[in-house]
């Protein structure tokens, strides 16, 4: 537990919405090297799509949200959709790559369940 003063006030810092692994940050490092121009950063969000009702999705961000969570990688910023953060808290990303599959992977403790193919996931 990490505790930070403001002022006169101890306060214990709040942990990241998301841990990312070393090989997630890696792979964040290595899009933000080939992100377009205006990009500033890498997103995470949970759009409703699937048959389970939601997926992740990463994609270049352009700009900041206020109410966006932000981590601050070696290789760049990485954003959390705000209004994801609650079905993702607690949650794992890594990146994984075999020879015939590549993708970021979470390991989330939210989710009751997802569809077959696990594209999407329910809370």
């Amino acid at each position: 537990m990490t505790i930070e003063t403001i002022g006169d006030t101890k306060v214990r810092a709040r942990p990241a919405a998301v841990i990312l692994t070393p090989g997630a940050e890696a792979r964040i490092a290595d899009l933000m090297s080939k992100a377009p121009e205006d990009a500033i950063g890498v997103k995470l969000s949970t759009p409703r799509r699937g048959c389970s009702g939601l997926a992740y999705s990463v994609d270049y961000v352009s700009e900041a949200n206020a109410f966006d969570e932000r981590i601050e990688t070696p290789g760049g910023l990485f954003f959390i959709d705000g209004a994801s953060v609650l079905y993702l808290v607690g949650s794992t990303m890594d990146w994984k790559e075999d020879d015939f599959t590549a993708g970021f992977v979470f390991d989330n403790p939210n989710a009751k369940g997802a569809c077959g193919c696990g594209e999407s996931f329910t809370v």
